[in-house]
């Protein structure tokens, strides 16, 4: 992908799909800009006035220069209808058709931090075991997790690059989407919404381990756990 090898990676299973969308439309909408904008100097270039030659008063109303016109728009209501199609789809995919979890995360989103809420070893959400961090989401690779994504002052957006996500966060809704990461690592957590004086100062982390590792993180960080040691 375009966007793959010039600007972020991709780390979820639906990041190739969006990129796939916005190569689309960067070819199906560029293409005809550089054609437009190379006949256009050209012809400024080569029509461009002359000493001795008198201008030619042109309407545009006529046959023979309004067919060139029509001519043109059928690919591009074609290109229209194409862009649209694979948008409604990759829409869908990503913001309608909730796959079954695999597991749930609480993000909670405030002026100026993000809060996490972790299943604890049960992977069951809002039990005695869960696990809250600040600023950091800690997830499996290849486990597909549902998130509700919580406001608790103004509008906030949850974006996470690497993933091709954003989710805006709205005071007295809980929204409920969905990702599964493909790649470990650790990768920006966003808020791509201006949120106050501190919008900029408000960067969280998303760390993405094995499954193993991540079974680890979780037992270690446990409060249950943390208990039953003592």
């Amino acid at each position: 992908m375009i966007l793959d090898s010039l600007l972020q990676a991709s780390a979820s299973t639906y990041a190739g799909d969006i990129d796939r969308l916005f190569d689309v439309i960067t070819l199906l909408v560029g293409v005809p800009m550089l054609i437009c904008m190379l006949l256009f100097f050209t012809y400024i270039f080569r029509f461009r006035a002359k000493e001795g030659t008198k201008a030619l008063y042109i309407s545009g109303t006529e046959h023979k220069y309004m067919k060139w016109i029509h001519r043109a728009h059928f690919p591009i209501l074609v290109f229209d209808v194409i862009i649209v199609v694979m948008a409604v789809q990759v829409w869908y995919d990503v913001k309608q058709d909730l796959p079954e979890p695999e597991s749930t995360v609480r993000i909670i989103a405030q002026q100026w931090a993000w809060t996490f809420v972790h299943p604890g070893p049960d992977n069951v959400l809002d039990t005695a075991d869960d696990i809250t961090t600040i600023n950091d989401l800690h997830v499996a690779k290849g486990t597909l997790y549902h998130f509700k994504l919580e406001a608790k002052d103004v509008i906030h957006n949850f974006s996470v690059p690497v993933f091709r996500l954003k989710q805006d966060a709205i005071p007295g809704r809980v929204i409920t989407g969905w990702f599964e990461a493909t790649v470990a690592g650790e990768f920006d957590i966003q808020c791509a919404e201006i949120c106050g004086i501190g919008h900029g100062l408000m960067p969280g982390r998303i760390h993405i381990e094995s499954p193993g590792q991540h079974a680890a993180w979780v037992e270690e960080n446990s409060p249950i756990e943390h208990l039953a040691a003592r």
